[in-house]
């Protein structure tokens, strides 16, 4: 088990390191110049060479990807150039916002999906697989900004129950914070929702055709018996796959939300930095929103082997 873990753990910071060097490289062949979008057009020459100068941007590309990856492994992820302050800073304040955001919308998809996947596949062909294949159907089609704008013109338009953007902060409450996170979530949980309805279904009814279910059935056990105490955790191996790869999704991926309701989240602030071609900003969220999903994968992974001991075998 030690000498698995081991090779998990390796495999991870090589392929943390080598996705580093792939973001800083496509990075720096991005069109435009920092420091004359930072001076302007009209900034001269030997103004433009000191700030290149100031800013690393004259250095050698090994050099300057390694004195980044430095910083990183101290925790100095350097200096915006648009905002003139430290890049941690930024990525924890909005992270303060986006991280509430994909917890929620992540409770909203399990809560929904699960319950709603078990039933489907316990009642095949019945009215509660319709129901779940409609609604799978439809939340797979329909884009999450889309859902977004629906839920605006709804609450917040029509009947006025809730903001329709902008984020007040957490120093004013929990609550108005929370509510101004809950329509983001319902549409970033929604497309999220159908997908593992329709994991869930297929694992599941897959599960119920396995010996162990039948041997449960032959020795007298109830049928609800059976589903929850044997069908369902045997089919939470690919319901955690999916979940993991959500979740990464829902912090990285809600760029269009964020900017439907205006929230100050990390998906904004990567679309920020890109308009602004702040290099720095956008290669160290690119590196969050990579590291996240390895080490994401990483831990979903581990979790594998925690509830199935069959993968343990010959470790």
């Amino acid at each position: 088990m030690i000498a698995l873990l081991s090779r998990r753990l390796a495999g991870l910071i090589v392929t943390l390191a080598v996705v580093s060097l792939l973001i800083f490289a496509v990075m720096d062949l991005l069109p435009g110049d920092p420091a004359s979008i930072m001076l302007g057009t009209s900034a001269s020459p030997e103004t433009l060479a000191a700030l290149r100068h100031e800013l690393g941007l004259d250095q050698p590309l090994l050099w300057r990807y390694c004195e980044w990856l430095a910083g990183v492994l101290r925790g100095n992820l350097g200096q915006s150039y648009t905002y003139g302050v430290p890049v941690a800073g930024l990525i924890l304040e909005r992270l303060a916002v986006t991280l509430p955001l994909a917890l929620v919308a992540i409770v909203l998809s399990v809560v929904i999906a699960i319950p709603l996947g078990v039933l489907a596949a316990s009642h095949r062909g019945g009215v509660p697989d319709v129901i779940a294949s409609i609604f799978s159907q439809i939340g797979i089609a329909v884009p999450g900004f889309w859902v977004a704008l629906l839920l605006i013109m709804l609450f917040s338009s029509a009947l006025g129950w809730m903001p329709a953007g902008g984020f007040p902060g957490w120093s004013s409450g929990i609550w108005p914070a929370l509510k101004a996170l809950l329509m983001p979530a319902v549409a970033l949980a929604l497309p999220q929702a159908a997908v593992l309805t329709r994991v869930t279904r297929s694992a599941v009814l897959e599960t119920l055709h396995e010996d162990f279910t039948r041997t449960a059935v032959a020795k007298g056990l109830s049928a609800q018996r059976v589903l929850w105490r044997h069908s369902v955790p045997n089919a939470l191996v690919p319901v955690l796959t999916i979940l993991g790869l959500q979740f990464t999704f829902l912090v990285a991926g809600a760029v269009l939300v964020e900017n439907v309701f205006n929230l100050p989240g990390l998906g904004r602030l990567a679309y920020q930095a890109l308009s602004q071609r702040d290099i720095i900003v956008m290669q160290d969220v690119v590196l969050f929103f990579a590291g996240l999903v390895i080490v994401m994968n990483f831990l979903v992974d581990l979790s594998h082997l925690a509830i199935d001991p069959r993968l343990r075998k010959g470790v």
